[in-house]
């Protein structure tokens, strides 16, 4: 009567020479099914890690929390495979040789791929991040393994290949932190009272109340021009996605200041000056 151990060594097959027994099969299975069970752990972990440090996004969470779960079951299933017997370095030589093909024909979505990963790493770019891509402005929406949905201030969403915000360059205006400069440039007369205008323009900044409140406006004299004395009157926000909105309403603010206090805000003029002798040709050609 056979015994447990002869049921175990009894050899089914082989494998490159190698004999494969039962208990190497079940050996295999049980590395296999273990493996299965602590990647679903390093998912879980992995999401409970992200979400400690503050990640919102689940979009971000779930694909991060999946590839720590694909890492730790290939690991597992690498051990399965050579636990049988198989050869992992002609394996692996194929897999290769089999990815580089699959690399050239798949090239966008590869780069993409591993441009997603670099922004889960890095963290530079988050989900609810104001950023400024190719000339536009945007608000992060989600970041996927392959792509970042943003929108626009029009409320256009974009989907953006994750691979240009790694390859160009991305402003971020709230990397460290939410404030924003937005700033009017005007110009007066070079005749009016330029302290009288200083003080007319710190006046119109400082009573808006959307500005932030710890830091003040800033009143800048900035170049004397071909027909006006140009001034930069700025302030501080604390969301420059609605920049648009706060560079009306110091426009209007300073416009309207300017007009109560009597300051001509200039424009551009252009003096004439004729000839004596081509007046008097002018004066006798009419009479």
């Amino acid at each position: 009567m056979a015994t447990v151990h002869d049921i175990l060594s009894y050899s089914l097959f082989s494998i490159g020479g190698t004999p494969v027994d039962v208990a190497t099969i079940l050996t295999a299975v049980v590395v296999g099914l273990v493996s299965l069970w602590l990647s679903r752990i390093a998912e879980r972990a992995a999401a409970s890690f992200l979400r400690r440090e503050g990640v919102r996004d689940e979009g971000s969470i779930g694909a991060t929390a999946r590839l720590a779960h694909y890492i730790v079951l290939g690991v597992g299933l690498a051990v399965a495979v050579h636990t049988l017997g198989i050869n992992l370095t002609a394996l692996f030589t194929a897999g290769a040789i089999f990815a580089i093909a699959l690399g050239f024909a798949m090239q966008n979505i590869t780069e993409n791929f591993v441009s997603g990963l670099i922004l889960l790493i890095e963290r530079t770019i988050k989900p609810g991040d104001i950023l400024e891509v190719e000339g536009r402005m945007v608000k992060v929406t989600s970041l996927g393994m392959r792509s970042t949905v943003a929108r626009t201030w029009d409320a256009d969403d974009l989907i953006i290949p994750n691979s240009i915000l790694i390859a160009s360059t991305v402003k971020n205006f709230t990397l460290r932190d939410r404030l924003h400069r937005i700033r009017c440039l005007v110009g007066v007369s070079y005749d009016s009272d330029m302290v009288r205008v200083r003080e007319v323009l710190e006046k119109a900044a400082e009573d808006l109340e959307w500005r932030d409140q710890e830091l003040g406006p800033t009143v800048l004299m900035k170049q004397f021009g071909s027909s006006s004395v140009d001034f930069d009157v700025s302030v501080w926000v604390d969301d420059p996605f609605t920049r648009s909105v706060g560079q009306s309403h110091l426009n209007s603010a300073v416009w309207f200041a300017l007009k109560e206090a009597g300051i001509t805000i200039a424009y551009p003029q252009l003096d004439l000056h004729l000839d004596k002798k081509v007046v008097e040709a002018m004066k006798a050609g009419e009479s």
